[in-house]
């Protein structure tokens, strides 16, 4: 058992717009198909956040349509906190979140199945002899994201959306002086070529039989 079972957690999500969620996925799956999978990884997500820690610690950051039905049912039914995403880039975003926890904690997305609750515990761990702990993930970006102490220069001017994203963070944190963890290196579900593995490994999330 990891030291703190009541940690923090930000999850960002968007909205399931068909057209505006998952749009890297939509020749594929089309705008329906893309953004009924972006549903289902959510729900995946939140219940692996719910089995590493309480309900009333997990914060939905929510982007598109605030007062979409899906999250209003998953806040009715499990008991989490809605916060709209502040206005700004993805880096305003996360370090706002960051920003928000009454003690240090993680951020995450929802397109990152791999995510157990035991590795959630394992980054929350972390956090108590690092200033930062990330989990890289295999397309250069990260998974998972936790501050000691939140500052905005970990994600000033970071080329979001790029495979430099992992290696300018490190850069970034070794230019602070802060010390990181990486526990384990992730995948996430971004990209056409990422749904085979999706396939592969969870037929269901994928939307098979």
């Amino acid at each position: 058992m990891y030291a703190d079972p009541d940690f923090p957690l930000a999850i960002l999500a968007k909205a399931p717009v068909p057209g505006r969620a998952k749009t890297r996925l939509i020749p594929a799956l089309g705008p329906r198909g893309a953004a009924r999978l972006h549903e289902r990884l959510l729900r995946h997500t939140l219940a692996t956040a719910l089995a590493a820690t309480p309900a009333q610690r997990i914060t939905l950051w929510t982007a598109l349509d605030h007062a979409h039905p899906l999250f209003l049912e998953l806040a009715e039914r499990h008991g989490i906190a809605l916060r709209a995403q502040p206005d700004g880039d993805l880096g305003t975003r996360m370090h706002q979140a960051l920003l928000a926890m009454e003690r240090p904690g993680l951020l995450i997305g929802s397109d990152c199945p791999v995510l157990t609750p035991a590795l959630l515990g394992t980054c929350a761990e972390a956090l108590a002899d690092h200033d930062v702990v990330c989990l890289p993930a295999e397309d250069g970006g990260y998974g998972l994201v936790g501050v000691r102490h939140p500052d905005p220069r970990l994600f000033d001017a970071i080329p979001w959306g790029t495979e430099r994203v992992m290696a300018e963070t490190r850069e970034r944190i070794a230019a602070l002086g802060w010390r990181l963890a990486c526990p384990a290196t992730v995948w996430d579900v971004d990209r056409p070529e990422d749904l085979a593995r999706l396939s592969a490994t969870w037929p269901a999330l994928a939307g098979e039989p």
